[in-house]
């Protein structure tokens, strides 16, 4: 059974992870008893088991193939608990080394903006308003400078690890798209028509989000992610540059998504979670369709 780290033992006496020595938890695998972190946590029926011992079949009577590793969200634990985050920061950095080479004819025909007239393109209004629906998922992969994309892909890679280990790739790639989604479908709602807009930022506050329901979940120390949502918050009302509506979107969506994520019971845990998401989208899709009827 899962222990609250620091409720019956000092936080420094804690033991570390078997897998990740420089981790403290107060988590053991109902088999072997060995510690394990959030990111080594497979949900099991009672408490969490290690990623060997499901592997092994430890103490089932079964061969291992018998029973599938699951991670704490019903995802299927993987041999790379981190391959989506690493193949989502090399695709964010691929395209910002594309827009570097091809100039800003390419951001110009990819970034989120409502309605407008963009030099690069011609004489013809632009935007989602027009048709151009694929901004909204394209703007996610496009970044205005090297501080913009550093800062953005060290938040991804510091949050997306240990979630992606703790949802399971399907699982934490609908929470990244879709939570970006509604981030950008509340900046072309709110937004001006032609104020443009791009950036991960939104599917990253989806993450952020998500992290703060897992750990409240596994009753951890949640000051530390709060602290560091607050500070986010600040610098996306404290800039006029930023669209403050992509950061709201994707958290409040990735909250709603997360909840369902980690809280969805087993029995109908699938139904639930993807019934979230798509409940979440149709949101987004909802949001973009009474826009884009204001504007044409």
């Amino acid at each position: 059974m899962d222990q609250v780290p620091g409720s019956s033992q000092d936080a420094q006496s804690l033991p570390t992870c078997y897998r990740h020595p420089g981790r403290e938890t107060g988590i053991r695998c109902t088999r072997c008893e060995r510690p394990i972190c959030p990111e080594c946590m497979v949900s099991a029926s009672v408490g969490f088991q290690c990623p060997e011992c499901v592997r092994n079949g430890s103490g089932t009577g079964h061969a291992p193939s018998a029973s599938q590793p699951r991670t704490l969200a019903g995802g299927t634990v993987a041999a790379d608990p981190r391959l989506i985050t690493k193949l989502l920061v090399g695709v964010n950095l691929l395209l910002f080394l594309v827009q570097l080479s091809l100039g800003d004819d390419l951001t110009a025909r990819l970034y989120l903006i409502g309605r407008d007239w963009i030099p690069q393109l011609g004489t013809t209004l632009q935007g989602v308003a027009e048709g151009q629906w694929y901004r909204l998922l394209t703007s996610m992969f496009l970044h205005g400078s090297v501080m913009h994309i550093a800062f953005n892909m060290l938040s991804l890679w510091w949050i997306g690890g240990p979630l992606e280990a703790a949802l399971g790739r399907a699982r934490y790639l609908a929470l990244y798209f879709i939570s970006g989604f509604a981030g950008s479908a509340l900046t072309y709602l709110l937004a001006e028509p032609n104020q443009a807009s791009l950036g991960a930022s939104g599917a990253i506050f989806g993450l952020f989000g998500a992290t703060a329901i897992l750990m409240r979940r596994l009753k951890y120390d949640m000051r530390p992610v709060i602290i560091l949502l607050v500070i986010n918050l600040v610098i996306t009302f404290g800039w006029s540059s930023i669209a403050w509506q992509a950061h709201v979107g994707g958290l409040v969506g990735g909250v709603l998504i997360g909840y369902a994520m980690v809280h969805a019971p087993r029995e109908r845990r699938g139904l639930i979670q993807y019934g979230v998401c798509a409940l979440v989208m149709v949101a987004a899709v909802a949001m973009t369709l009474v826009r884009t009827a204001q504007l044409v």
